[in-house]
């Protein structure tokens, strides 16, 4: 998982193919596509892929989200609920910020070794 200094720096730089910042807390459409597009690393980077969840996609500001578990285990659980094949790995979990402006999960996506990743069929990809 990266640290408080490394979420700083991509929450402020431009979103990017492998960032997608979002304040939505319920949209696993949205999150499901950014994993596949994420474990997909089409641009070859070989490099994680970040979806942060309480961060203003214009501004790149922390909205103050206070991230439940039930919110950290609902998106963990999508890795595994047989949507995204072959299954993503992944990992889950929240950075409270030392400012005080709330908590970001960060949902880390690494490359997929067997591409390419699909969700319900399709396969999504970041330029």
């Amino acid at each position: 998982m990266i640290s408080e200094s490394e979420l700083l720096r991509l929450m402020s730089d431009l979103e990017s193919d492998r960032v997608e910042r979002t304040v939505a807390t319920n949209d696993s459409t949205k999150f499901r596509e950014a994993i596949c597009a994420f474990s997909n690393d089409f641009p070859n980077h070989r490099q994680p892929g970040y979806l942060l969840i309480g961060v203003e996609d214009r501004s790149g500001k922390a909205c103050g989200l206070r991230a439940t578990d039930g919110l950290l285990r609902n998106l963990a659980g999508l890795r595994q609920d047989g949507e995204i094949l072959p299954q993503p790995a992944m990992t889950v979990g929240r950075i409270a910020l030392s400012d005080g402006s709330g908590e970001v999960v960060v949902v880390e996506v690494h490359p997929c070794d067997i591409p390419p990743v699909r969700y319900r069929g399709r396969i999504y990809l970041r330029v």
